[in-house]
């Protein structure tokens, strides 16, 4: 029989669920027998110990809550009876000390990847089409109508129905019957050896809804995440439509590119359209330098490269209580894995790190780094409060439906994403990683505006661990999910890449399945596995605008 419930750390004052327990159920921890006195639901916590008003709440080992009236032994905990609370912290002299796993058997492994001037390796090869302002969006679109089918890039589900077929069957006199016999479907091997570039995965068009108008640091910023995306490994080259009049100014994109490639020689088309003679001649003119571009791009093909040449984004969405027992902390596995083999691994959703702020300065490799982590998480946290809001406000109502009631209980778990390697360096928004091993990245909660924040740090290919279930990816780093639980991996296969759900039941370890989804994203690199967000057309693109989002 498998367990019915989980300590996490020997410090805990509650239990994890790991099935729905009745009121009744006989507990026996740390030598202590007793009885649930409430129904608790899986994913949930219940109290070990009688606790009075104001008493805290002791989760993964650290503060994640205080009770609110008074909770009995055995009494599942609420929002009804407990509030959030964490810990203080402060930067201290003192650097700790890592020590890594055995990589041993990875140790002389490589994935075939794209090898860039600069000396990074792309898991894939696209092209950029990039408007500077929201006003460029429908020649962006007209673009995208212009190229993607007649290239061969139409594909963004497990099948395409050709109707083409059809309709030209039809034309030159086919019978009923024939047309019911027709073969229409065209599976993604079929569409890729019809490319016009079979080396180039993709066209990736980054429309969005800014660039002028606000802040003008936001559009500065908009200027900076293109230039990240552009440098990016896993891109060839772009085009880019400027209006010419935005804030998002042309020389600040080309001044964001310098200073993360100084030598950057990747095909670059700059088009403005208040210098052309018309926007018909505009588009074409755009068209035909990403023609040539592509032709550029494509005679680009896989090499081996070392492990140490991924960048892997740790990311989560769509959490729930079982999230940060099996899914993150199999992740951390696999993101120490590759720190001790020379790679560099992001963590990212500084609002889901409250309240194990202190353990991650402790990690800091330098006093510099702890400072500045310290800085950009006390600055973010009073800019939410003085807007009305609180890291507190984080969980959504799917966490909090599925046990994670306080931002300090959903935060202790999505933590474990980052393993137990130091901090090697602290990057604000847009900053690329320059260093390898585990970096932090200034991002908020929402998972599309981290997920493209990690890509414009350099990230490619990220990692996406999820309890309830969301399809996001990102138009230029392949995202894989990764799944907490077996329901949700039986229930939404189509979006799901890698269950951790047998941590659950006992039947794997934290480490086997770290070290099986390790194998896995060695193969996404390579381009051998296709990710469902990758398949599926799942391109998200979401700009953070430096006003407040959890």
């Amino acid at each position: 029989m498998s367990k019915q419930y989980l300590p996490i750390d020997p410090e805990d004052n509650v239990l994890v669920a790991l099935s729905d327990l009745s009121a009744g159920t006989s507990i026996q921890h740390n030598g202590n027998k007793f009885e649930l006195t409430t129904d608790t639901r899986a994913k949930h916590k219940f109290t070990v110990e009688q606790l009075e008003e104001g008493d805290e709440i002791i989760m993964y080992g650290t503060l994640v809550g205080k009770a609110t009236k008074p909770v009995a032994r055995g009494e599942t905990i609420t929002m009804e009876n407990v509030v959030h609370a964490s810990l203080e912290y402060s930067v201290g002299k003192e650097r700790p000390t890592w020590q890594a796993p055995d990589v041993t058997r990875w140790q002389d492994r490589t994935f075939n990847g794209y090898h860039r001037a600069d000396g990074s390796v792309g898991t894939a090869n696209y092209w950029l089409i990039i408007p500077m302002v929201f006003c460029e969006n429908r020649n962006v679109e007209v673009m995208k109508s212009a190229l993607l089918k007649s290239l061969g890039y139409h594909m963004t589900t497990d099948f395409v129905v050709d109707t083409e077929t059809l309709v030209r069957q039809y034309k030159n006199g086919a019978t009923p019957e024939e047309l019911l016999g027709a073969d229409i479907i065209q599976t993604p091997d079929d569409i890729k050896q019809n490319r016009t570039f079979p080396n180039v995965d993709g066209i990736k068009f980054l429309t969005h809804e800014g660039g002028c108008g606000g802040f003008r640091l936001d559009s500065e910023t908009l200027c900076n995440l293109f230039a990240g995306y552009i440098t990016n490994s896993n891109v060839a080259g772009a085009t880019i439509l400027s209006l010419g009049c935005q804030n998002a100014e042309v020389k600040n994109l080309e001044k964001g590119i310098k200073e993360r490639d100084p030598n950057f020689s990747k095909p670059l088309y700059i088009l403005e359209q208040q210098k052309s003679e018309s926007e018909r001649h505009f588009i074409e003119d755009a068209v035909k330098k990403t023609f040539l571009g592509l032709i550029e791009a494509n005679k680009i093909e896989r090499r081996p490269a070392p492990l140490s040449q991924l960048v892997l984004g740790l990311e989560c969405g769509g959490s729930d209580g079982f999230s940060g027992i099996s899914a993150n902390p199999a992740l951390g596995h696999t993101s120490d894995l590759l720190v001790a083999l020379g790679a560099t691994t992001i963590l990212s959703e500084f609002p889901e790190l409250n309240g194990v702020e202190q353990e991650l300065i402790n990690r800091c490799k330098s006093e510099v780094e702890a400072e500045k982590f310290a800085h950009l998480m006390d600055s973010y946290s009073a800019r939410a409060v003085a807007l009305g809001s609180a890291f507190a406000n984080n969980p959504s109502p799917g966490n909090i439906k599925d046990g994670l009631i306080t931002d300090a209980i959903k935060s202790a778990g999505a933590a474990k994403k980052g393993g137990t390697s130091l901090v090697t360096d602290v990057l604000d928004y847009t900053e690329k990683a320059t260093k390898k091993g585990l970096n932090l990245l200034c991002t908020p909660g929402n998972d599309v505006e981290s997920t493209t924040g990690l890509a414009g740090s350099g990230c490619n290919v990220i990692a996406f661990t999820t309890g309830l279930g969301t399809p996001t990816g990102n138009p230029v780093a392949p995202v894989i999910k990764v799944s907490s639980n077996n329901a949700l991996t039986e229930r939404m296969k189509d979006i799901i890449d890698f269950n951790t759900g047998s941590i659950i039941t006992g039947d794997d370890t934290i480490e086997s399945k770290g070290e099986e989804l390790l194998e896995y994203i060695i193969e996404v690199a390579s381009g051998e596995a296709v990710p469902a967000a990758v398949r599926l057309g799942q391109e998200d693109f979401i700009p953070w605008k430096r006003g407040i989002s959890l």
